[in-house]
């Protein structure tokens, strides 16, 4: 017999069947066995979690793990212990790697690393070959092998009959296409959000209506042929507008948006930190409310980070670092922050889109607490305050967005698969209640 958790008191979170209840939750096997106010069983390993929250283990849909090829930055067993420090039971890794993930050797090595992670990593595949927008990968052999979705995430698939091919086999492999929703032609060149604070710096912009084009054609081309679509990081209120009208029309289009698109804006810019620097950029304040009334409307679907580890030295030079921020170990804190605490969606809708929304759209395990699913618990204090300190997070890489800002909502553990797994330091006493 596996190993018993007890966790006793907590306030129990379930946005997949609707439970707000004070009580317990007994582990068996790695599984939920009875979620129950006062259960008396004897455990293993007791959790005292007065007030605390318990709610399904948090699902990123957007993680770079820089794992193969990139590996000084972070690699898949790093990144999960970031994951596990922010609540994130389940993540998938996107493909740009080094190789990158078009074939069925490199999710082997994700899949067999990832075995080790702390959480559970699901691997997505290129849909084209070298991400290069040309040549489609063979779908139906790498989600055999194991791929949960598909994307040229950092490489918009540009070519509308590559595309559509594309969203053709996804439906032959009952895969979903992950999108990143850029039109290069307008971007090329960009650093940040074309608009006053890129004249104000006199840097070249990235104009919304690069990712507007962009969202607009692939919804068009998945609507035709009548396939799922994922849009990623959604960041302007004209991409929200399209999903709005296209989700109205019946188009099977779902959409992510990440924590520094509904909580900063560009004015960070003005400080010249490449830090705030990422893909897309961060907008304007009236982008930014659009993005959390899309939040509250169901417009967008989920959360996700697009977590993008860059070291120190890489992201020095604000003009030429690379974009991209890490953000597993502040999405949970951000959104109880900036959603939450500011009354725009409730406790229990932050976990639906940070948990059970990303796992249906994957199709994957999680995002309930239901009797019998596997035991992947986040426990947290919403009222407890925090301040980012870069140092202090998990992961090799600390270019957060968030740093040095105050924060509410601190996990305090995070169970995967019946295993404690954050904090990892310390060891719960056994105890019999």
């Amino acid at each position: 017999m596996g190993k018993t958790i007890i966790i006793k008191n907590a306030w129990i979170i379930d946005p997949a069947s609707s439970a707000k209840v004070n009580g317990d939750i007994f582990i068996r096997d790695g599984r939920i066995d009875t979620v129950h106010p006062g259960i008396a069983l004897p455990a293993d390993v007791s959790i005292d979690a007065t007030g605390l929250f318990a709610a399904p283990g948090l699902v990123d849909m957007h993680v770079h793990t820089r794992d193969p090829g990139q590996t000084y930055k972070d690699d898949i067993l790093s990144v999960a212990a970031c994951a596990a420090a922010g609540g994130i039971t389940s993540f998938v890794c996107m493909p740009n790697t080094l190789p990158p993930a078009d074939c069925v050797d490199v999710l082997q090595h994700i899949i067999e690393k990832a075995r080790r992670a702390a959480v559970r990593v699901y691997p997505v595949a290129a849909v084209t070959k070298g991400l290069t927008g040309k040549e489609l990968t063979d779908m139906q052999t790498l989600r055999r092998a194991g791929a949960v979705a598909f994307s040229d995430d950092g490489n918009p698939v540009s070519d509308s009959a590559v595309l559509s091919a594309a969203l053709k086999q996804s439906i032959e492999s009952s895969s979903l296409i992950l999108a990143h929703c850029e039109e290069r032609k307008l971007s090329a060149g960009g650093l940040i959000n074309e608009g006053k604070i890129s004249e104000k710096l006199a840097v070249r912009g990235i104009p919304a209506a690069a990712e507007n084009e962009a969202t607009v054609r692939d919804i068009q081309l998945a609507a035709v042929i009548k396939a799922r679509l994922h849009i990623c990081h959604v960041s302007t209120a004209g991409a929200v507008q399209a999903i709005k009208e296209a989700k109205k029309r019946g188009v099977k289009v779902t959409a992510e948006t990440c924590p520094q698109y509904f909580a900063l804006d560009e004015e960070l810019l003005l400080r010249r930190d490449a830090d705030y620097r990422m893909n897309p950029p961060l907008r304007t304040p009236e982008d930014r409310m659009a993005i959390i009334e899309a939040l509250t409307d169901g417009t967008i679907d989920c959360i996700a980070t697009d977590h993008a580890p860059h070291t120190a030295e890489e992201k020095k030079n604000f003009l030429t670092a690379p974009n991209g921020v890490v953000g597993l170990e502040t999405s949970l804190g951000a959104g109880i922050t900036y959603l939450v605490e500011k009354r725009y969606v409730t406790l229990e809708k932050l976990i639906f889109l940070m948990s059970t929304a990303p796992a249906r759209i994957l199709g994957i395990q999680g995002g309930t607490l239901a009797k019998g699913q596997p035991a992947d618990i986040v426990l947290f204090d919403p009222s407890e305050k925090w301040r980012v300190e870069p140092e202090k997070l998990h992961g090799r890489c600390s270019n957060t967005p968030f740093k040095h800002l105050e924060l509410s909502g601190r996990v305090k553990y995070t169970v995967c698969n019946g295993e404690i797994v954050f904090p990892l330091s310390e060891r719960m006493a056994a105890d019999v209640p």
